[in-house]
């Protein structure tokens, strides 16, 4: 399957926060949960957007343009409201915050294409700059590379072949990293999604909104729920309730994320109750549910403390 993942694709559905001001890395840095004030211009960061219950508002990914621009893609149908929650924390901070959807042009490039494109292959979350471009490399899927780039608009697409953006969306959903959407606000702490394991998390870090919440889960043995990977026979809606076949009164999941396979089917990242994941005999929904089959994590799980 892997020669399916290679080419070139817009990514419409995908927006921009701009960060910029003196204080812009220190403001980030104390608002999310991974680590901004260490991170150098050839980095990335996986991270998330917390409320106080420390349940995920928005899941990004941010970059450094200088040392005192930073950039946050998010899911599009997320941005106004993060931007609008995070503006509301700025108080005496000199950033100011922005939506600069309308100045980038993202593209997700995967296979061949990244190496022919972003100056070889790198590990998740590297960065390389292109001028006045980013290349932002991803975690794998299917053993294929995969990166994301974010251009200034009206710069040239890169060339290449074209990937559908249906094939896009199963790579992400294979390669196991959840981008978080309107339908799954207030859902999941990060670890729910696995983003401890995925460089999503730093526990090291001072304090940010949720915080509390996120160490006690880690440290006092509580993880009862994480993120699987997953196929059914049938289209897998986002949002929908996932429930033991033997019990359907009670959802023990929800998908997260779902794209059509193309061999067949669909394919889910889900977040389940760990001991439901064990027990088996899954399924979509309640009548005439769609069976579900659990598939391995392209990644290994964080060891629990």
């Amino acid at each position: 399957m892997t020669s399916h993942l290679n080419g070139i694709t817009p990514l419409s559905h995908l927006g921009v926060i701009r960060a910029q001001g003196d204080d812009a890395v220190k403001f980030l840095h104390g608002q999310l949960t991974n680590d901004f004030a260490l991170l150098g211009m050839e980095q990335a960061r996986l991270t998330a957007f917390l409320s106080a219950q420390g349940r995920m508002q928005a899941s990004l990914i941010g970059f450094k343009r200088s040392a005192t621009e930073v950039l946050l893609v998010c899911s599009r149908d997320l941005l106004a409201p993060t931007l609008k929650r995070l503006s509301m924390f700025v108080l005496r901070a000199k950033a100011k915050l922005s939506d600069a959807s309308e100045e980038f042009a993202l593209y997700g490039v995967a296979g061949a294409s990244v190496a022919a494109l972003a100056g070889g292959v790198q590990a998740p979350w590297g960065k390389m700059d292109q001028g006045d471009s980013s290349w932002i490399h991803l975690y794998p899927a299917e053993d294929q590379p995969r990166a994301l780039l974010v251009a200034p608009a009206g710069t040239p697409a890169p060339i290449g072949p074209a990937l559908a953006p249906d094939l896009w969306a199963w790579g992400e959903v294979r390669s196991g990293i959840a981008t978080l959407s309107a339908p799954l606000v207030d859902k999941f702490v990060p670890q729910m999604l696995n983003y401890e394991s995925v460089g999503g998390v730093n526990f090291k870090k001072g304090c940010y909104p949720g915080q509390e919440v996120v160490a006690r889960s880690q440290f006092r043995g509580t993880l009862k729920r994480r993120a699987y990977l997953a196929h059914a026979a049938a289209e897998m809606a986002v949002g929908a309730e996932v429930f033991v076949a033997s019990d359907t009164e009670q959802p023990c999941g929800i998908v997260v994320q779902a794209a059509p396979a193309p061999t067949g089917g669909w394919d889910a990242l889900v977040s389940l109750q760990v001991a439901a994941a064990a027990q088996g005999g899954l399924q979509v929904g309640v009548s005439d549910g769609t069976a579900l089959a659990l598939q391995p994590l392209p990644y290994t799980l964080a060891q629990e403390i």
